[in-house]
């Protein structure tokens, strides 16, 4: 099987930390962002021959088109990593109806549409992995009230986008597991 791996969100972030580790285990990578010179530089940064796109997740045209690129210049994806997100934190009755609209197309739809596009690839090859992410400190949380939120999680800090990319990588590399739900959470499950 090729090791064909599309990191959607993959200029940053946890995305970012997951071809970081991925890149010296021979992948060929494809990071894909909004911003497509950030997806340059982050692709620029691991060596070798990566590819970068740029793709609005929301975009059910961009992302088929992103899947087509990704085919022609390293061949059928064999691994997704949905990392890309927005966040418009604050209160609910605070935030504008097109912020909590623009919130689901990306981190909902966007995932839903890009798992639809590899499983037509995988289901040919009868096999693939996807891996679907949450979040942790990032710049996408930056302006998150931490010192609130940390009280709550039982290691006291939030985790770092290394070490849920140790966590994706895994997942990625663990053919028998399927269907499954890893919490990389610091313990935050156990005392809610």
């Amino acid at each position: 099987m090729n090791k064909v791996c599309a990191i959607f969100g993959g200029s940053r972030g946890i995305g970012r930390a997951v071809a970081q580790l991925m890149a010296p285990k021979g992948y060929r990578l494809a990071l894909i962002a909004r911003n497509l010179e950030a997806a340059k530089a982050a692709a620029a940064e691991l060596g070798g021959d990566h590819l970068a796109l740029s793709c609005d997740v929301a975009k059910e045209h961009d992302v088929q088109h992103t899947f087509e690129e990704m085919e022609k210049h390293l061949g059928q994806v064999n691994f997704l990593v949905n990392a890309a997100g927005i966040n418009r934190d604050g209160l609910l009755v605070r935030t504008k109806t097109e912020d909590l609209v623009s919130q689901l197309h990306t981190n909902l739809l966007g995932s839903m549409l890009t798992c639809r596009a590899a499983m037509r690839t995988m289901i040919q090859q009868q096999g693939g992995s996807i891996v679907n992410v949450g979040f942790v400190r990032t710049d996408m949380t930056k302006d998150l009230k931490e010192e609130h939120l940390k009280k709550n999680i039982p290691l006291g800090r939030f985790g770092e986008t290394i070490e849920v990319a140790h966590a994706i990588v895994f997942l990625l590399e663990s053919p028998y597991i399927t269907g499954h739900v890893l919490v990389v959470d610091g313990g935050l499950q156990l005392a809610i």
